[in-house]
């Protein structure tokens, strides 16, 4: 963990501790990389709430409720996917906040339209009412499968601290 991450990390704790939320991730391409650097910080449990790794598109569908069609139609790599995944991590948990972390961290399985590096994500914050405020944003990182797991963890948790402060 890179001393970005474990600041990030101490910072998104001190938020959601003083709003008395809970966190929940939804990841694909980073393989719990997020969930792993979160709960390294002792006292994790008292905001981390759960974690769901969904590689593959199946898990999305079972574990987060993405609709299929909508994967057929957009690719698993989209904001669209990102959206679902962020809302079906909130809608499956006891979070009131969520990150989903959709991409191609390479070295294959890129496209010209979504080339390795390409990453999507969703960040929802549930409101009171029955939807959630989701935002959603793509990346393109460069470097190796590392690397671009880093930036895409980074990224995800410095956009979440953003949103949390406004």
């Amino acid at each position: 963990m890179n001393m970005g991450s474990i600041e990030s990390t101490k910072t998104l704790a001190s938020i959601l501790l003083t709003q008395n939320w809970k966190l929940a991730l939804a990841e694909s391409c980073t393989g719990g990389l997020v969930c792993a650097t979160l709960t390294e910080l002792a006292g994790s449990s008292e905001w981390f709430e759960r974690g769901f790794i969904t590689y593959s598109n199946e898990a999305k569908i079972e574990c987060l409720g993405v609709p299929n069609q909508m994967i057929e139609t957009y690719g698993a790599v989209s904001e669209e996917v990102a959206k679902a995944m962020a809302n079906g991590a909130i809608n499956n948990s006891a979070a009131n906040v969520s990150i989903s972390i959709t991409g191609i961290a390479g070295p294959s399985g890129g496209s010209t339209e979504k080339p390795v590096g390409t990453v999507c994500f969703g960040w929802a914050i549930q409101n009171g009412s029955s939807e959630n405020r989701v935002t959603t944003n793509t990346m393109h990182f460069i470097g190796d499968r590392n690397s671009i797991r880093q930036q895409a963890r980074d990224y995800a948790l410095t956009e979440l601290i953003g949103l949390l402060r406004n």
